[in-house]
């Protein structure tokens, strides 16, 4: 089975030098990047989430499953070259491999967020605002679609 870098081999490339926003949060965009080389940073509302210098590293799959808007920013640490899949919708559709990537890559995510949330229960059980985690989480869990 190709990797990601092998199926985003004959899409176009970008160049950002160190410094620079690749991805603005709030901006909506069908595209996907996926890093071939550097090292960047996720922003969400000012918070570091992450950073990366993983090439295949996909940025953007949220919005572009979702339909909606980048959910963070993304910026350059240091000079980065990525893949730029506009037409995402399409490219998910036609290879199986490419779903399959970012599948696993928001498993992942969803597996570390669970541990820690469960490790924030663990930390602060018996304490009166723990209510409100439970009800965020519910709330996320049973979210109509397109909500």
């Amino acid at each position: 089975m190709p990797g990601i870098l092998e199926l985003t081999s004959g899409y176009p490339r970008r160049a950002f030098a160190a410094g620079q926003t690749v991805i603005e949060q709030g901006v909506t965009s069908p595209a996907i990047l996926v890093l071939i080389e550097g090292e960047v940073e996720v922003v969400r509302d000012g918070v570091r989430l992450a950073r990366s210098s993983e090439p295949g590293a996909v940025f953007g799959e949220i919005s572009a499953l979702l339909g909606g808007i980048y959910t963070a920013s993304v910026r350059t640490l240091t000079p980065s070259v990525f893949a730029v899949i506009e037409d995402s919708e399409s490219f998910l559709a036609q290879s199986t491999e490419a779903s399959l990537h970012v599948a696993r890559l928001l498993a992942r995510r969803i597996n570390a967020l669970n541990k820690y949330l469960v490790d924030v229960k663990r930390q602060y059980e018996g304490h009166d605002h723990l209510g409100m985690v439970d009800e965020v989480l519910d709330t996320l869990m049973n979210r109509p679609q397109g909500g």
